[in-house]
C-alpha cells in the first residue's frame, strides 16, 4: 500500500505525542503510537513514565475492540523480544491490527527488522520509513545511545552582541531575556543530564533544575567535572544533592581504588557502576541484556578523537597537583558523598570515555552548559551534536569571557536547522546528521 497524506498527518501527530515524554522514560526511548480506524484516532499513547508500559500495549488498550482491522502509527519499530514486559508486536498481533505504519526501524540488534518481520509473518501489513527524516529526531537520544554508546550531546551556549558568555568574577551574568531562559528550562526538562566544569560550579555557583512551575521533578541529573573534587560543601548543588541527583566526575588518582588501576589507561576503564559509582568493569558480555536497551560493552564512542584533550587550565579551581594529600582528598570524598553527592571517578579530561560510561547508566541525552573550557573540551574532542546559540543585544564589554564559538565559526559537520527569536534574543540551532 503506498503511503497517503492521512499517513503523514497520523504519523507527525505520533511524533509530536513522543515528545511528551522525552527525558523522562528512562532508559526506554519515548514513542508515540496512534491507532486509527476510517480514519478516527481510537487510542493513543506515549511510553509511560520510567519507560513502561510501552506505548503500543497502552494505545491498543484504550483502543479494545475497536484496534481489530484498524492501523497503528509508530514512532519506532514494534519490539520482538521478552524483556520486562512481552514484546509489543505480539500485541499488536494479538488485538488483530491489520496493518502498522512505522516511522524509524530500531537499531537495537534484539528488535531491529524483527519487530516488522513478526507483524508481516502474521499477516499484518508493515510500512516503514513514513516521515523518518522527523522520528529520527524525535528520537535522537535513544538512536546516538544505540548506534553510538554515548548520549546525545547538546551544547547550549549564551553569547553576547560582542561575542562573551559571562563576566569574569561576576558569577551569572544574565544574558539572555525571560523568554530565552524560559525555552532552556523546556530544554533541561527533556533531558537526562546537565554538565559543567568545575570553573563554573564554582564561579556561579548554578542549580541547573528545572524550575518552570509544574515541571520541577523533570530536573535532569547534574554531572560536575571536578578533578580534585573541590566544589565547595556550601554550594547549591551539594545543598540540593539529596532532592536532585548530583554526580561529581573526580580524576581516576582520586579513587581510593587507584592503585588497583594504576598505569591502566582510561579506555580500560569505561563503565560507571549503577551502584558504587566507580569507573570500573565492562558489563558481561555473556549476561542477558537488559531491556533498557543498554549496549553491553561500553567502547570508544562513534566520531571522538582517541587523543587525550589537554587539561582546561582555569577551570578547576584547588587541583591536585597543588599537593593535596590522599587524607585531604578522602575527606572531601566523605563530606560530598556525606551530603548526598555521588562521586566517580574517570579522567574528566577524556570525554569519549566519559560518555560512554554515562550511556551504561542509561544516560541518552547531555546538555553541556559551561563554561567555556568545558564547551571547548566537547568541541575539540568531536563529540558535540546539537549546537543551540542564543545570540542576544547585551553588550558585557571589559572583563567578558569569551565564547568558544559564534555563529560564524560553526565547526564543519553541523548544519543549520532553524532560527527562533525569543523576545529580542535569536536561537540558531545547528545539527550534526545521526
Amino acid at each position: 500500500m503506498s503511503i497517503t497524506p492521512h499517513d503523514e498527518r497520523f504519523m507527525a501527530a505520533a511524533i509530536r505525542l513522543s515528545r511528551w515524554h522525552l527525558g523522562r522514560t528512562a532508559t526506554n526511548p519515548s514513542v508515540g503510537c496512534l491507532i486509527v480506524r476510517d480514519g478516527v484516532i481510537v487510542g493513543r499513547a506515549v511510553t509511560a513514565l520510567s519507560g513502561r508500559p510501552h506505548a503500543e500495549t497502552q494505545a491498543l488498550a484504550e483502543a479494545g475492540v475497536l484496534a481489530r482491522g484498524a492501523t497503528a502509527y509508530v514512532t519506532l519499530e514494534p519490539c520482538s523480544h521478552h524483556g520486562k514486559t512481552p514484546p509489543c508486536s505480539e500485541a499488536l498481533i494479538a488485538y488483530g491490527v491489520a496493518r502498522v505504519v512505522i516511522s524509524v526501524t530500531d537499531p537495537d540488534p534484539r528488535v531491529s527488522g524483527r519487530g516488522i518481520a513478526m507483524l508481516r509473518e502474521a499477516g499484518i501489513e508493515v510500512d516503514a520509513g513514513v516521515l523518518e527524516a522527523e522520528g529520527r529526531h524525535s528520537l535522537a537520544a535513544y538512536l546516538t545511545r544505540q548506534t553510538k554508546n554515548r548520549p546525545y550531546v547538546t551544547l547550549k551556549l549564551a553569547v553576547s552582541a560582542d561575542g562573551m558568555i559571562g563576566r569574569k568574577g561576576e558569577g551569572q551574568v544574565a544574558i539572555t531575556g525571560p523568554e530565552a531562559r524560559a525555552q532552556v528550562q523546556a530544554l533541561r526538562a527533556e533531558t537526562d543530564a546537565i554538565l559543567v566544569g568545575i570553573g563554573t560550579a564554582i564561579a556561579d555557583d548554578p542549580l541547573l533544575t528545572v524550575r518552570t512551575p509544574g515541571l520541577e521533578s523533570q530536573s535532569p541529573i547534574r554531572i560536575v567535572l571536578d578533578p580534585s573534587l573541590a566544589l565547595p560543601l556550601t554550594s547549591k548543588l551539594v545543598a540540593t544533592a539529596r532532592e536532585v541527583s548530583v554526580i561529581v566526575v573526580a580524576s581516576e588518582e582520586m579513587s581510593p581504588l587507584s592503585s588497583d588501576a594504576e598505569g591502566l589507561p582510561p579506555s580500560a576503564l569505561p563503565g560507571i557502576s549503577p551502584t558504587g559509582g566507580e569507573i570500573g568493569k565492562e558489563r558481561d558480555p555473556n549476561s542477558p541484556a537488559p531491556d533498557s536497551n543498554l549496549s553491553p560493552s561500553v567502547n570508544v564512542a562513534q566520531g571522538a578523537r582517541p587523543d587525550l584533550i589537554s587539561p582546561l587550565v582555569g577551570e578547576m579551581p584547588g587541583r591536585a597537583e597543588g599537593g593535596a594529600s590522599t587524607a585531604d582528598m578522602d575527606s572531601r570524598r566523605a563530606a560530598l558523598e556525606a551530603a548526598g553527592v555521588e562521586v566517580v571517578h574517570c579522567n574528566p579530561y577524556h570525554p569519549e570515555v566519559l560518555l560512554p560510561a554515562l550511556a551504561t547508566r542509561g544516560i541518552s541525552s547531555l546538555l553541556v552548559e559551561g563554561g567555556a573550557k568545558t564547551a571547548r573540551l566537547f568541541l575539540e574532542a568531536g563529540l558535540v551534536d546539537r549546537i543551540q546559540l542564543y545570540q542576544a543585544p547585551v553588550v558585557i564589554g571589559g572583563g567578558g569571557i569569551e565564547s568558544p564559538l559564534d555563529a560564524t565559526d560553526i565547526p564543519s559537520g553541523f548544519a543549520h536547522t532553524g532560527t527562533l527569536m525569543f523576545g529580542e534574543d535569536r536561537l540558531d540551532e545547528y545539527e550534526r546528521g545521526l
